[in-house]
């Protein structure tokens, strides 16, 4: 299905990180719904759905991404989709499946260089299978109001990654932006960067890795430097894209 509104290269500049606690066994439902009923039906009101996945942590978890192209879209956009037709009708079949969805980082480019501009204008089409492709999302938090943290990530960590793999997705940190979609809540008082890689296994990621780990200068400064600043150890999403998510 063409993103007609979505060229190759656009790249969002308000992303949210969304991920859902889903009743036990109920993900592969929600997915197909997803996938059928919530992807052209959310683009046509101003959205960019970028990825979904299947959380390989948690057989219970379903994370995703979307983004706009800026905060007065996104209240416009959440508004039309959400007192529209389609989610009156399949909505309630959705938050069937959930426990809980309030688990939301709102997130922007570190960069213009480091958002996400898919290469493709293409989406699978429905019913297409799952790519055999492996996705990570490394998520760090530091004190509210320092931006240390997030300088030794863009200046020293990423070209460390950019030498030893592939580089990154994207980079992504706290959009400071007031919630102005309060019906839909996001994690306040939060300052994360966030880095979204893909891979073609999780051995190639685990390779990249240990490559990291092994670079003299992320070994010896880097990382000590980082885990100096950061408020807790940063947490990696181990993802599995689905069959129609644009990111994979």
């Amino acid at each position: 299905m063409p993103l007609t509104d979505h060229p190759v290269g656009y790249c969002p500049a308000v992303i949210e990180l969304r991920q859902y606690t889903l009743r036990p066994g109920r993900r592969d439902e929600l997915i197909e719904l997803f996938d059928q009923e919530f992807l052209e039906t959310q683009e046509a009101v101003g959205m960019f759905v970028l990825g979904q996945f299947r959380d390989l942590d948690d057989p219970d978890r379903f994370v995703w991404l979307r983004g706009f192209p800026d905060m007065a879209t996104r209240h416009r956009a959440l508004t039309a989709f959400y007192d529209g037709p389609v989610w009156a009708k399949h909505g309630p079949q959705a938050n069937a499946t959930m426990m809980d969805s309030d688990d939301v980082l709102l997130l922007r480019p570190l960069s213009a260089e480091n958002g996400f501009a898919p290469s493709s204008a293409e989406r699978p089409h429905v019913g297409a299978p799952a790519p055999e492709r492996f996705v990570s999302a490394t998520v760090w938090s530091f004190p509210s109001g320092r931006h240390d943290g997030t300088a030794l990530i863009r200046d020293g960590l990423l070209p460390v990654l950019r030498q030893t793999g592939p580089a990154p997705l994207a980079v992504l940190t706290t959009e400071t932006a007031h919630n102005t979609f309060s019906r839909l809540p996001v994690r306040t008082g939060e300052n994360v960067t966030a880095v979204f890689a893909s891979y073609p296994d999780e051995s190639t990621y685990r390779q990249h890795l240990a490559a990291v780990r092994a670079h003299p200068l992320a070994r010896d400064e880097i990382v000590p430097s980082i885990e100096r600043a950061q408020t807790t150890p940063p947490r990696t999403l181990r993802l599995a894209p689905t069959g129609r998510s644009i990111i994979s």
